[in-house]
């Protein structure tokens, strides 16, 4: 499978289509707080199944935006972390997620905003 054929040409539609979906963006936000541990980001990010967290890791792997190592910690495990290209969705992620709040507030719809923190628990480390 070979996902990367399949996105748009157009520019836009391409960082869309790498980024867009339930929970790519959440991801990438997560793991700009460094390398995690698979079992760390499905207890991090509320609502996510095991599954859902494998393929959407999987697809952003192959987009080129996380990457596999294995986990300082531990001989068995793996841990994800964000390639340079994907670290510098960075300033995109908080342009999205200040206009995001200004298209709230633009709307009048400010009381439906979550904070991060309803969705991404704070890291223990």
């Amino acid at each position: 499978m070979n996902i990367i054929k399949r996105l748009p040409g157009l520019p836009v539609e391409r960082t869309l289509g790498v980024i867009s979906g339930r929970w790519k963006a959440v991801l990438l936000y997560t793991l700009l707080d460094g390398p995690q541990r698979t079992c760390e980001l499905e207890t991090r990010i509320a609502g996510i199944s095991q599954k859902v967290l494998i393929e959407q890791l999987r697809v952003l792997e192959e987009h080129g935006m996380v990457s596999r190592q294995p986990s300082a910690g531990s001989s068995q495990g793996i841990e994800y972390l964000l390639t340079p290209l994907g670290e510098s969705l960075r300033p995109i992620l908080d342009s999205l997620i200040a206009w995001g709040a200004h298209h709230a507030k633009e709307l009048d719809e400010v009381d439906r905003l979550l904070p991060c923190e309803a969705v991404v628990r704070d890291r223990v480390i």
